[in-house]
C-alpha cells in the first residue's frame, strides 16, 4: 500500500472531499482515493436525524474540540464539534439546507476571486441538488443531495410562523430563493425521513461500483509529502501503522477549517517563525495559513413548556418518545425525523443593511450549553447569530504532534460592533418570543426572565454566548499577501495542491456552511477537469 498511486488524494471525506472525489472519478481514466480519520458514517445513529443529540454533545462521530479561552466570552472555553466520519459534518449537524445570500459570493468575487460571484456559483448549487418539493430557476433536481421538508409532523412550526406574524416579521418560503430575509421553515438535507449527508449522496453510492475510487477510512493524515515545491503524496497513521499513497497529479486538501491548515502547518507550510518555534522545518512560507478564522457568534434562549410535542424528558415523554420510535420504523415520519431546528429566519438589524445580518434556528426541545446540559421538563429554545462578525481569529498548532488537537482562537464578540449587533439580534428575537402565539405556549422562561436593560443583555451574552457550528476562512482564497490559495484553489506558491473545503472561504457567508462547502467541491472539480 505504502507504494500505491493515485492520480488524486483527497485528504478528509467532508462536504467537500465527498464532492470534489465523486465528481472527478466519473470518469473511469481518472483514479480518486479518499483518507478519512473517522468511521464510514453509514451508521443508524448518522442516518436517524433525530440521533444528533447522541453525537453533537459527545466524541461520536465527532472530533469534539474546544477553543483557547475567549476574552470576549468573560475566558470561557468554547465549543468546537466537527464531524469526524464520511460525510465530515453533515454526518453530525442540524441538516438545513441554505446557501448563503447573494451579497456574500458577489462580495467574494469583489475581492478579486473572479468566477465566484453568485451567478457563477448558483449553477454549482443547482447541480448538487435534488429538492423534492420545489421546482424553479433557482433550484436543482436530479443532483446527488437530496433535500426537502420535514417529516416530522410537528405543530410548533406552525405556532413558530403565527409568532413572527404577530410580531411584525416578513415570512418567505424559501431562503435559498429570491427572498432570503423573513422567517420561514427550514428545508433539509434529508430523504424518506432519513439525514441525507454529503457521504450518502456523493460517496455510498460508488463505494465498491467504481474500480478507480478508493476511500480509507480510519485514516488520520499527519504530514504531506513533497519534493521541492510539489506535493506529491501523504503520510497517514491506520491502525497505529505510518502509511503513505503517493499523488501523481495532485493532492486536494479537504480537512476543514480546523484541520486543512494544521496539516499544512505540521507539513512546513505556514508562517515560518511559528513552525521554528515548533522545530518543524519549513517547507513553504505562507503567512495566512490559519489566519481569518471567522465563526458565527451565537446566543440560545430556552423556555419550558408543558407539551409532548417539544423534546424533552419525562415519564410521559419516555412513553410518548416509544410509540414516536414505532412510527419511524414503520413510516419514517415523526419527531425522530425532526431535525430539532425546524424554523428560522433571516432579519436586518438595521434596514439599510444590504443583506440580512443575524439568523434564527427554532428548535422544539431546550438546547443548553450544545446539549451538553439536560434539564427534566419539555421546551423550546432559538438559536440567534450575527452572520458576518468583524472579530477574526486564527487558529495555530498546540504541538508538533499531529495526533493533538490544534488551538483554536475565534476571538468571539472580541470587536465592538459584534456584541451590539447580537444585543440587537437579541432583542428582535425576544419580540418573537414573546409574540401571543409562543408566550402562551411556554411555562417559564429559563433565562432571560430578568434580563432588563442593555448592559444585562451583553452580560448574558458573555456569559452563554458560542459557536453555531461554522468555522470557515483560514486557508483563505485570495490574491493579496495573507490568502493561502488562488480562486482556482492552488495553493499560492506550490504545485500540485489545492484546498477544497469550508477554510478558503474569504469571508464568512450569512447562513450554514455545508451546502457552500459542496459547491466548492463542485466547483473545484471544474476547475481540475478544465486544467485550471
Amino acid at each position: 500500500m505504502s507504494e500505491t498511486s493515485f492520480d488524486y488524494i483527497v485528504v478528509g471525506g467532508g462536504a467537500g472531499g465527498c464532492a470534489v472525489a465523486s465528481r472527478l472519478s466519473e470518469d473511469p481514466n481518472v483514479s480518486v482515493a479518499v483518507l478519512e480519520a473517522g468511521g464510514g458514517g453509514d451508521s443508524w445513529m448518522v442516518k436517524t436525524p433525530a440521533a444528533v443529540i447522541g453525537m453533537l454533545p459527545t466524541s461520536l462521530n465527532n472530533w469534539a474540540f474546544e477553543t483557547v479561552p475567549q476574552p470576549g466570552l468573560n475566558g470561557r472555553r468554547g465549543y468546537q464539534p466537527r464531524g469526524k466520519a464520511l460525510g465530515g459534518s453533515s454526518a453530525i449537524n442540524a441538516m438545513c439546507y441554505i446557501r448563503g445570500h447573494r451579497w456574500d459570493y458577489d462580495h467574494w468575487a469583489s475581492l478579486g476571486n473572479s468566477g465566484w460571484s453568485y451567478d457563477e456559483v448558483l449553477p454549482y448549487f443547482k447541480r448538487s441538488e435534488n429538492n423534492a418539493a420545489i421546482r424553479n430557476e433557482y433550484h436543482g433536481n436530479d443532483g446527488p443531495l437530496r433535500v426537502g421538508p420535514l417529516q416530522s409532523d410537528n405543530p410548533y412550526p406552525a405556532i413558530y410562523l403565527e409568532a413572527a406574524r404577530q410580531a411584525g416579521y416578513p415570512l418567505t418560503d424559501d431562503f435559498n430563493g429570491e427572498q432570503q430575509e423573513g422567517i420561514g421553515l427550514y428545508q433539509v438535507t434529508q430523504h424518506n425521513g432519513e439525514r441525507w449527508s454529503a457521504a450518502r449522496g456523493y460517496l455510498h453510492p460508488h463505494m465498491g461500483k467504481r474500480a478507480n475510487l478508493q476511500v480509507i477510512t480510519g485514516a488520520h493524515a499527519t504530514r504531506i509529502l513533497m519534493e521541492g515545491k510539489r506535493a506529491v503524496g501523504i503520510e497517514f497513521l491506520q491502525a497505529g501503522q505510518k502509511r503513505s499513497l503517493r499523488a501523481k497529479q495532485e493532492v486536494l486538501l479537504a480537512a476543514g477549517s480546523l484541520q486543512t491548515p494544521q496539516l499544512m502547518m505540521l507539513s512546513g507550510i505556514g508562517d515560518g517563525r511559528d513552525l521554528q518555534r515548533h522545530g518543524i522545518p519549513v517547507a513553504h512560507d505562507l503567512p495566512g495559513v490559519g489566519r481569518n478564522l471567522q465563526d458565527h457568534p451565537d446566543f440560545t434562549f430556552n423556555y419550558f413548556a408543558d407539551s409532548l410535542d417539544l423534546m424533552g424528558f419525562s415519564v410521559a415523554g419516555s412513553v410518548r418518545m416509544t410509540r414516536e420510535f414505532w412510527r419511524y420504523q414503520t413510516q419514517r415520519r415523526g419527531m425522530l425525523s425532526s431535525n430539532f431546528a425546524e424554523g428560522g429566519g433571516f432579519l436586518k438589524t438595521d434596514a439599510d443593511l444590504p443583506a440580512p445580518d443575524i439568523q434564527l434556528h427554532f428548535v422544539i426541545g431546550m438546547v443548553d450549553d450544545h446539549a451538553r446540559k439536560l434539564h427534566l421538563g419539555h421546551g423550546y429554545s432559538c438559536h440567534v447569530c450575527v452572520l458576518r462578525p468583524k472579530s477574526v481569529g486564527e487558529l495555530t498548532l498546540a504541538s508538533k504532534d499531529p495526533l493533538a488537537a490544534p488551538l483554536i482562537n475565534p476571538r468571539f464578540l472580541e470587536h465592538p460592533d459584534d456584541i451590539e449587533t447580537l444585543v440587537k439580534g437579541f432583542k428582535m428575537t425576544r419580540r418573537l418570543m414573546d409574540a401571543p402565539a409562543l408566550a402562551a405556549a411556554r411555562t417559564r422562561d429559563k433565562l432571560t426572565a430578568n434580563v432588563k436593560t442593555d448592559d444585562d443583555i451583553r452580560a448574558i451574552l458573555r456569559e452563554r454566548a458560542d459557536t453555531v457550528y461554522h468555522p470557515v476562512g483560514t486557508c483563505k482564497m485570495g490574491t493579496d499577501a495573507m490568502a493561502v490559495v488562488d480562486p482556482a484553489l492552488k495553493v499560492h506558491g506550490l504545485q500540485g495542491l489545492r484546498v477544497v473545503d469550508a477554510s478558503i472561504m474569504p469571508t464568512l457567508i450569512g447562513g450554514n456552511t455545508n451546502a457552500p462547502t459542496m459547491m466548492i467541491g463542485e466547483k473545484a472539480a471544474d476547475l481540475i477537469r478544465a486544467g485550471r
